[in-house]
């Protein structure tokens, strides 16, 4: 897999993807300083019976800088023919979520962090603004 990042950077300023299949367009931040995946609670509550809820929290900080225990979910998501399997916080972030969408246009349903980064090989050419998997 070989995917550019320059439309969402031109567009936003933001790495952006967006999904496919049954979670179809949502759209994904990557972002290689959050250490955990985030999806936002208003994702959630809509598209709960897509998800599985796992047992345990996350301790995650939020987006202001703020400490919260989270729930855990796994959620499954076609990304250019091809489906990624990952666990989230579920996180409020409401008033972030607004912000970047009144400043971009784009509403943004949640982060994909280093953990899927790496759980999926995704290797970031920051150079060619470009996403690759490990069998490109």
């Amino acid at each position: 897999m070989e995917f550019p990042l320059t439309f969402g950077l031109q567009k936003t300023g933001l790495p952006l993807i967006l999904t496919s299949g049954k979670l179809k367009n949502l759209c994904f931040l990557i972002d290689t300083g959050a250490t955990h995946n985030t999806l936002f609670d208003f994702v959630y509550e809509h598209f709960k019976n897509e998800f599985k809820l796992l047992e345990g929290t996350y301790r995650t900080m939020g987006i202001e800088g703020h400490y919260k225990e989270t729930p855990i979910i796994e959620a499954t998501f076609n990304f250019e023919g091809k489906d990624y399997t990952s666990t989230f916080s579920v996180l409020e972030a409401n008033e972030a979520v607004r912000k970047v969408q009144e400043e971009t246009g784009v509403q943004i349903h949640g982060v994909l962090g280093v953990q899927f980064l790496i759980e999926n090989k995704w290797i970031i050419d920051f150079n060619k603004c470009n996403i690759y998997d490990e069998k490109r």
